[in-house]
């Protein structure tokens, strides 16, 4: 790509100022340093010329090359008229963009004795460029050029040459004013490498930080969704034991409020999991103890112990009847269920429980041997 066509929509890096010192107040125009050539490490002070004012094409350039725009300080360049400037004196080179490449400019003013060299930007409206800074570099090897270079604006091109056409200042015969160029380093250039470093070095550890974020707000509201309405739990039916049969009762009841919890080390309580159902003519079970009891009595009137914490229900024990018609103490059922909502059989297993009812031969076979085939958990989701 031609540098003429540069990056113009770049601004990082250093900035300089041309200023023209001898006028009073004095002009300053911004610049942007070249990015070859001298840095422009403390300022450069010389008269400013314009290269078109003592040189003109060489006469061994090709005819459809002789016609190229003022100014432009192309190669190859011959000595135009008497006036030429003083090789001991301290000149900075004016020139115009357009028709080769900077670097071609500044090695040609090096050639020609400058000190250093101001390119000017080209007319907008003839080239389509905005008017703007440019950063100016070479497409080919540029370590022959020893000398700085700095880029202006078009309108400050037009004005600065337009001074030096009316000042009445001379240098060898030739029209000029004293101009300085300086720099500034902006602090980015320091800071862009450390900057970036750091980018580079955190990007991977802020990237997995906002995927666990998203896992677990995402992971929150699944388990939000998945837990039971405290206020739909609370309504269920519940029952309490009197020792010789079941108290049933409807409504919202707190177990928190009324009944404590009952805490027991399943570990110090061994029960077989398939263990078959004790002789139900015992006396101590409150099924076998209810006076109102029939052979019709339906199967989950039956349930003689809570199959979490796998402790007999006893008189004074509340116990909340689920829809699937299986009983529990309402202190850890409700938790249970206002944190889980499911109870499958991972859960069962994982917690060292398992409902013995489902596998308990009763008066109605067949609803057990449907039973069996499901997979022992609780769809409360349905209800």
């Amino acid at each position: 790509m031609n540098s003429e066509k540069g990056w113009w929509g770049w601004a990082w890096g250093a900035e300089s100022t041309v200023t023209i010192v001898d006028r009073s107040p004095v002009v300053s125009f911004s610049s942007r340093p070249a990015a070859f050539g001298a840095e422009i490490n403390s300022p450069i002070l010389g008269y400013v010329l314009p290269l078109s004012s003592f040189t003109k094409t060489c006469p061994s350039i090709p005819n459809s090359l002789l016609d190229p725009p003022p100014n432009t300080g192309c190669p190859d360049l011959c000595s135009d008229g008497p006036h030429f400037p003083d090789a001991s004196e301290s000149w900075i080179a004016l020139v115009q963009r357009g028709k080769c490449e900077f670097v071609n400019k500044v090695r040609e003013a090096q050639r020609l004795g400058a000190r250093a060299v101001v390119v000017g930007g080209d007319d907008p409206e003839v080239s389509g460029y905005p008017d703007t800074l440019v950063n100016m570099y070479s497409p080919e090897d540029a370590s022959d050029v020893q000398i700085a270079a700095t880029f202006i604006k078009y309108s400050d091109y037009i004005e600065l040459y337009r001074l030096i056409s009316t000042s009445n200042t001379s240098h060898a015969g030739l029209r000029t004013l004293s101009l300085l160029i300086t720099a500034e380093y902006s602090a980015w250039e320091w800071y862009s490498p450390i900057i970036t470093f750091i980018i580079i070095l955190l990007l991977p550890s802020i990237l997995t930080f906002v995927t666990l974020l998203i896992h677990r707000v995402r992971a929150a509201r699944a388990a939000q969704r998945d837990r039971a309405p405290e206020e739909f739990v609370h309504s269920l039916p519940w029952r309490v034991w009197t020792g010789s049969g079941w108290e049933k009762h409807e409504g919202i009841e707190d177990a928190d409020a009324v009944s404590p919890s009952f805490d027991v080390d399943i570990e110090s309580h061994p029960r077989p999991i398939y263990e078959e159902v004790e002789d139900q003519s015992e006396s101590s079970s409150p099924s076998s103890s209810d006076p109102n009891q029939d052979g019709n009595q339906p199967w989950f009137e039956s349930q003689t112990e809570c199959a979490i914490c796998l402790s007999d229900f006893e008189k004074g024990d509340k116990v909340r009847v689920l829809p699937c018609h299986h009983l529990f103490h309402m202190h850890e059922v409700d938790e249970w269920l206002i944190q889980r909502k499911k109870l499958t059989l991972h859960n069962l297993l994982n917690h060292n429980f398992i409902i013995q009812v489902f596998l308990q031969p009763t008066s109605h076979p067949h609803h057990i041997m449907k039973l069996r085939k499901q997979r022992l958990f609780f769809r409360t989701n349905a209800l």
